[in-house]
């Protein structure tokens, strides 16, 4: 029985942890959909698929990741998941050059609480706080000191303080979060993504700045984004198409505030683009919209937040490689921007540049989008 079945409408029972490895306490399906050249989406094979189908029929997953071509998941009993592309090691599982178009369990740890990927690499929190990364190296993007690839995790530092880390599935840089609220970034910083304000690339994890009162925070294509403490929104690296919501195209490497609110409660960073839900409800967007990826029902670009409609029951977003997922407060699932391989979940190939309903369930509780341009897509629900 899935979570739709048994609680229309919510998210988990009453006293979730989500730092604590979780017995019973959600029950969510797997779900796939779109580019699945690698085996990406999980289902043995390598069909692309242009509505939801369920990955397998285990109801306790947690965790998601959508990497480049690869997957990475985490179940409520704490163990990690990986599948799809593997020429750098990226899944974890000691070997390199092997593809997995099914999940296959990474060592045989019970302690995994957050995943997240980057370019052909990954990191992962444990519920002691530590911090871990496999896969490619090239950038520094593995946080080891060093430039080497690795097939199975190894630990970043000594530290047991990290809170949350965040990748962008075709970038090899990582920003993450500890629980003092200070802010950390590594690896590729060709654009100033790491915040460091420089362009200098960085093979173990630096502070951004000295602030602690940071909440959130997301990594884009080679741009980031960060929530604080009051609800302000700060934004930085590439400014393409006016990604980072400043009214202009310039490029920033050390964190700017976009405007002078602070009622910002969620982000999501895709390829180019850029989205935020308020405490209201509403949904805004900015950046690049050549496949109205943005929602606004065109394909123009803004270079500050757009409201996506006027509704005012957005929960969630999620962005991908021009096309963008949003959860709203009675749990149905939104989509929309480009479509070439199904990615929206509609059941067609069409591209569309406002919200379009995947499907009738109202029991979805995240998504994630990889940043390929015919991106895959895990959900769970």
């Amino acid at each position: 029985m899935s979570i739709r079945q048994m609680f229309p409408g919510s998210i988990v029972k009453p006293g979730f942890n989500p730092l604590a490895a979780q017995t019973s306490t959600v029950l969510y399906e797997l779900y796939g959909w779109g580019s699945n050249t690698d085996g990406q989406i999980g289902l043995g094979n390598t069909t692309n698929y242009s509505s939801p189908k369920q990955v397998g029929s285990l109801t306790n997953w947690l965790e998601i990741a959508a990497g480049y071509a690869f997957s990475a998941s985490i179940k409520t009993d704490g163990t990690l998941w990986t599948w799809g592309s593997n020429p750098q090691g990226q899944l974890g599982l000691g070997n390199s050059g092997v593809y997995y178009s099914s999940p296959k369990q990474v060592g045989s740890l019970t302690s995994w609480s957050k995943v997240t990927t980057a370019a052909s690499s990954c990191a992962a929190i444990k519920t002691d706080g530590t911090i871990w990364s496999w896969g490619q190296g090239s950038n520094g993007q593995l946080g080891l000191g060093n430039l080497t690839y690795y097939s199975s995790p190894k630990q970043i530092g000594a530290l047991t303080n990290w809170s949350s880390v965040s990748g962008a599935g075709s970038q090899s840089f990582y920003i993450a979060l500890k629980t003092d609220g200070t802010i950390w970034s590594w690896g590729n910083n060709n654009n100033g993504q790491l915040g460091l304000g420089d362009r200098t690339n960085r093979s173990s994890p630096v502070q951004i700045g000295a602030l602690t009162d940071w909440s959130k925070v997301f990594a884009g294509a080679n741009f980031c984004a960060s929530i604080k403490t009051n609800g302000t929104l700060w934004t930085w690296g590439n400014n393409g198409s006016g990604r980072l919501g400043l009214g202009n195209e310039t490029y920033y490497s050390s964190p700017k505030q976009v405007g002078s609110l602070s009622n910002w409660s969620n982000i999501a960073c895709g390829s180019g683009q850029m989205f935020a839900t308020k405490t209201d409800g509403t949904l805004w967007a900015w950046g690049l919209n050549d496949y109205g990826q943005l929602g606004t029902n065109n394909t123009t670009y803004y270079s500050s937040p757009k409201q996506v409609g006027a509704l005012t029951t957005w929960s969630k977003v999620g962005a991908g490689g021009r096309n963008t997922f949003a959860i709203k407060t009675d749990g149905t699932l939104w989509s929309w921007g480009r479509n070439t391989a199904g990615q929206l979940g509609l059941g067609n190939i069409t591209n569309y540049s406002s919200p379009k309903q995947v499907g009738a369930s109202t029991g979805w509780f995240k998504v994630v989008s990889s940043l390929r341009s015919s991106s895959s897509v895990l959900a769970l629900g």
